[in-house]
C-alpha cells in the first residue's frame, strides 16, 4: 500500500461554514491485490468527514493485509473511502469487472440488468439574480440538461419565490426543477416556500431545515413538494434519517459516507424504505468522481445525481474518463474504475 499527498485549487473560493476554501487537499491511495494495483482517493471535507491530519492519521495507520487496521467509515469516512475503493478497483481490475456491476451486485443483488452506460445529472444554476439564473438555465437546457438545481435561501422567500418562477416561465413545463436551501429556514417559512414551489412543479427541496431538524423535515413532507436531506446526513446515520420518517430523498455522498460500496448499500436501504437516492460528491478529484458515476450507475433507474462538480477545480490529478454530454454523465468501461485508465496515477 502506499499514500501520495495531493493539493488542487478550486477555480473560485467557496464559502463553508468553517469559513472559505480555495483548494482541496486529500490523498491517492494505492492497494497491490495478487500483482493488481487498485487506486482510490481521500479528500476530506471538514462539517462532512473528518479532518486532513485525522484523515491522515487513519491511512498511516492502515495495514491491507490486516483488516483490524482499516479506517472506521463512521470516524474517519474520507480514509475509508480510499481503501474501500482501492481494494474494489482492484479487485474489479483483475477480473475485467466494471465497478459499478461489482457494486450493484453486491448491495443490490441484480445480476441480470447490465448497468447503464450513462446516468443522468443535474445541471446547478447557482443563486444569482434573476436575469443571471435565467441565463444559466437556459444554457444548461440548451446543452441538452432535463434537471435544473437552484440554490435558494440566501435571499428573502419572496426574491427566491420569484426567481424560481421566472426558471419556470422560461424552461416551461417538461423541465425538473429542484432547490437547495442549505438549512436556511425555520419551520414556518419553509412552510411558506413548499406551498409555493408546489404550485411552481418543484420536485423536492433540498435541506430546508438545518441539519439536526429530523423532526421538523418528517413534518414538512406530504405538502405538496418532496424534502431531500443532504447535510443531515453528515449529523446523523443514513439510518437514523430512515427511521426518522424524515425525507422523501436523501442525497449520498460517497466520501462522507466511507466508500463507494456504504454508498451504493444506504442506496438500497433507502429504496427500501421508499426514500429515492441521489448520488453527488464533495468536490472531490477525478479518481473519486469517476467512483461516484459508478455508485450511481449502480443504483437501478437511478434519477439524476450531482455528478458534473469536476468544473469547480483549477486543476486535477489526471484526465476525466466520465463524458457530460446532453444531461448524463458516461460510466466508464473496463474493470474497476476505467480498466487501464489512470495509469499515470498507478505506481
Amino acid at each position: 500500500m502506499w499514500v501520495e499527498p495531493f493539493s488542487l485549487g478550486l477555480e473560485s473560493p467557496l464559502d463553508t461554514a468553517r469559513g472559505q476554501i480555495t483548494q482541496r487537499r486529500g490523498f491517492l491511495v494505492g492497494v497491490d491485490a495478487a500483482g493488481v494495483t487498485g487506486i482510490g482517493e481521500a479528500t476530506p471535507l471538514p462539517d462532512w468527514t473528518e479532518s486532513f491530519d485525522n484523515c491522515q492519521d487513519a491511512l498511516a495507520a492502515t495495514e491491507p493485509t490486516q483488516p483490524a487496521t482499516a479506517p472506521d467509515p463512521a470516524t474517519t469516512p474520507a480514509a475509508a473511502h480510499a481503501i474501500e475503493l482501492a481494494r474494489l478497483d482492484a479487485r474489479g481490475r483483475g477480473q475485467a469487472t466494471p465497478l459499478a456491476a461489482m457494486l450493484r451486485q453486491e448491495a443490490f443483488g441484480v445480476d441480470a440488468d447490465p448497468v447503464p452506460q450513462q446516468v443522468p445529472v443535474n445541471a446547478t444554476i447557482g443563486d444569482g439574480e434573476i436575469a443571471a439564473t435565467v441565463a444559466a438555465a437556459d444554457e444548461a437546457i440548451t446543452n441538452g440538461s432535463e434537471c435544473l438545481k437552484l440554490k435558494v435561501g440566501a435571499r428573502s422567500l419572496d426574491a427566491d419565490i420569484e426567481r424560481v418562477r421566472a426558471v419556470r416561465e422560461a424552461v416551461g413545463d417538461g423541465i425538473s426543477l429542484r432547490v437547495d436551501a442549505n438549512g436556511a429556514w425555520a419551520v414556518p417559512t419553509a412552510k411558506q416556500a413548499i406551498d409555493a414551489f408546489a404550485a411552481l412543479d418543484v420536485a423536492y427541496i433540498e435541506q430546508p431545515l438545518p441539519a439536526d431538524d429530523l423532526d421538523g423535515h418528517r413534518e414538512l413532507r406530504g405538502r405538496g413538494v418532496d424534502i431531500a436531506l443532504d447535510e443531515s446526513l453528515a449529523s446523523a446515520s443514513v439510518s437514523a434519517v430512515l427511521d426518522a420518517d424524515a425525507a422523501d430523498v436523501v442525497i449520498l455522498k460517497p466520501m462522507a459516507l466511507g466508500g463507494p460500496l456504504q454508498a451504493t448499500q444506504a442506496a438500497a436501504a433507502a429504496r427500501e424504505a421508499g426514500v429515492d437516492p441521489v448520488v453527488t460528491t464533495t468536490i472531490d478529484a477525478v479518481v473519486a468522481r469517476t467512483a461516484a458515476v459508478h455508485v450511481a450507475a449502480a443504483i437501478p433507474a437511478v434519477d439524476p445525481c450531482g455528478l458534473a462538480t469536476g468544473s469547480l477545480l483549477a486543476d486535477d490529478l489526471a484526465a476525466d474518463p466520465v463524458t457530460l454530454a446532453a444531461g448524463t454523465a458516461s460510466v466508464p468501461a473496463g474493470g474497476g474504475l476505467c480498466g487501464d485508465g489512470f495509469a499515470s496515477l498507478r505506481r
